[in-house]
């Protein structure tokens, strides 16, 4: 029966529980009420008998019969008018030796009467249940008093039990008919309940669905994708562990957390059905507006669209992001399946980022040596094609001032920057700038031997600004000019890159940094460089700050008398460990 019982879906258990439960109180119901309707008829019965019986022996008329010398002529015709008024089945007067002066039967008359009298003898009325000429009766006897109070006479009014257990026959059989009817509307609204359970639990029974939360729970905590749930109200009703870690946010477990109150919020719809809203007292689970979420994350878990591979920026990690409609399976009850909210997995993509960042770091580096090699072999064929023509005064010249160029570019950078990997990126953006016809300006003064600050990050800022910077002078209008200002301190060391392009326009300065954004020509790459850029100085908890050029910003500092009219972008990094507060200026 266990077993059979361990089959049965949650419908079915709860139709069968509440098809007893409805049967067991009818059947209950009934048989106290049959109980207490005989109790009840049998006490009405001897009170109609009491009335009737003290009403006939109050009568002055019964008092003078009883002392006439022929009572049963007077009495029987008035004994036979009562017992039909008063609805009583026997009326029998007597005299006080028992001998009836009226009988319903009138062969009965002169007869002893059958029953108990010493009672009424006493000058006490009295009820009881005897079996008389009549089959058995509830009867009341009375006695008739004179003035001088003096027992004359005996009345007997009696119902017998055949016409009570008619009346409670019918009551009973109006109590079956309505126990009838609870039985089946109780069972009626049990279906409706087990067709409704049925839906909402695909028909599965308890121990199938305990076990499915408990893969639900080990799966949530296992996976390494960040999951969230959103409804379709904006709230989050649940995300793991992993998904805490990848969006700052608090543990799922902690107790008095958001998360905790989402997953208990969770395991109550679980328990409750889809769609179902928090009980009385139930923690509320949060809004994703109330939630730590970077702005793009934010917007994509409130829009509900669709979303595939979508890379966002979510801290100091890149996340990629897939999002769909949670949606309740139709279970042919309704025309088109319902809509929940949404499901949302993250996956961490810092450490392949990290990994493309050194590779484009090294791509950089390799760019600028072949611009500068480049550039030089050019100018080597013109030098041997003047020598070969015979021209060696004009070949010792250009070489001359060739030299000359590159010995100032080289003083200049070791007077300003003593970090080796850094003078070669400069050294490299240089010639790449001057192949496109752009001059890279070095100002500021020197930096330590040294910056506490890793390689790969270093190229990575500095790398991606000239690059962008270079992209907009090299498309502006002449003169075309690029000026990188390096400053350091004690404490931090500051980048200062400006251009003389056209600026970041009217809503761009809003969107520089969104991760996949770019004001140039669209194709598979752009639109990383600034958010790397973003993410690599948060890391490194130093500061950002932009001006749009044309259209600063208000968060900007004021532009210089002299300085060029483009973008223009200051990173300062804090050094030996130190910090220089959490960005800023960022958009």
């Amino acid at each position: 029966m266990k077993d059979l019982m361990g089959r049965w879906s949650i419908a079915r258990r709860l139709f069968v529980a509440n098809l007893l439960l409805v049967l067991t109180a009818a059947i209950a119901a009934s048989a106290f009420a049959a109980v207490d309707i005989r109790t009840r008829s049998y006490d009405d019965a001897g009170q109609r008998t009491q009335s009737v019986a003290a009403t006939v022996a109050a009568s002055p008329f019964v008092v003078q019969a009883a002392v006439s010398p022929e009572p049963s002529a007077t009495l029987q015709p008035y004994a036979e008018a009562v017992m039909r008024r008063g609805h009583v089945d026997f009326l029998t007067i007597m005299s006080p030796d028992t001998t009836r002066w009226t009988h319903a039967n009138p062969a009965e008359i002169g007869k002893k009467y059958l029953g108990t009298v010493e009672p009424a003898l006493r000058g006490q009325d009295f009820t009881e249940t005897y079996t008389g000429t009549l089959g058995a009766s509830v009867r009341t006897i009375v006695p008739v008093k004179n003035p001088s109070g003096k027992v004359v006479a005996l009345v007997s009014a009696g119902v017998t039990v055949q016409n009570v257990d008619a009346g409670i026959t019918w009551r009973l059989l109006a109590i079956l008919g309505l126990a009838a009817a609870l039985v089946t509307g109780g069972a009626l609204v049990a279906w409706l309940l087990g067709r409704y359970l049925r839906r909402v639990t695909h028909g599965w029974g308890a121990e199938q669905l305990a076990q499915l939360f408990a893969y639900y729970e080990s799966v949530l905590h296992s996976v390494r994708e960040g999951v969230v749930l959103v409804d379709t109200r904006g709230r989050v009703v649940m995300y793991n562990d992993q998904a805490a870690e990848l969006l700052g946010l608090d543990s799922p477990g902690s107790a008095g957390s958001p998360g905790a109150a989402a997953n208990r919020e969770a395991a109550q719809a679980s328990a409750t059905g889809p769609g179902s809203g928090s009980g009385t007292g139930a923690a509320v689970p949060p809004t994703v507006a109330e939630l730590p979420l970077e702005p793009s994350l934010r917007d994509l878990f409130t829009s509900g669209r669709e979303a595939r591979d979508e890379v966002h920026l979510a801290g100091p990690r890149l996340l990629v992001v897939n999002q769909q409609a949670a949606v309740e399976q139709d279970s042919g009850t309704r025309s088109r399946p319902r809509r929940l909210g949404t499901v949302a997995t993250l996956r961490d993509r810092t450490e392949i980022e990290s990994l493309g960042s050194e590779l484009a770091t090294t791509r950089t580096l390799s760019d600028a040596l072949r611009a500068q090699t480049h550039e030089h072999a050019n100018r080597l064929h013109l030098m041997v094609s003047l020598m070969e023509l015979g021209r060696t005064p004009e070949a010792l010249e250009l070489a001359t001032r060739d030299l000359e160029l590159g010995q100032r570019l080289a003083d200049d950078l070791l007077g300003s920057v003593d970090e080796p990997v850094l003078a070669a990126l400069v050294m490299g953006k240089s010639a790449e700038a001057h192949e496109r016809g752009v001059l890279l300006e070095l100002h500021g003064g020197s930096t330590p031997a040294a910056l506490d600050i890793p390689v790969q990050d270093l190229v990575t800022i500095l790398g991606n600004l000239l690059d962008n910077a270079i992209d907009a002078a090299a498309a502006a209008e002449a003169p075309r000019l690029v000026r990188l200002g390096i400053t350091a301190d004690e404490g931090s060391v500051t980048f200062t890159v400006q251009d003389s392009g056209a600026g970041l326009g009217e809503g761009q300065l809003e969107r520089a940094f969104e991760f996949g954004y770019s004001t140039k020509e669209s194709r598979h790459g752009r639109g990383v460089g600034l958010a790397l850029v973003r993410q690599t100085v948060r890391r490194l908890d130093g500061t950002l700050e932009v001006e749009a050029g044309h259209a600063p910003s208000s968060v900007s500092a004021p532009r210089e008398p002299g300085e060029l009219p483009g973008a223009r972008f200051v990173v300062t990094l804090p050094l030996h460990g130190g910090s220089a507060g959490t960005p800023e200026g960022e958009s």
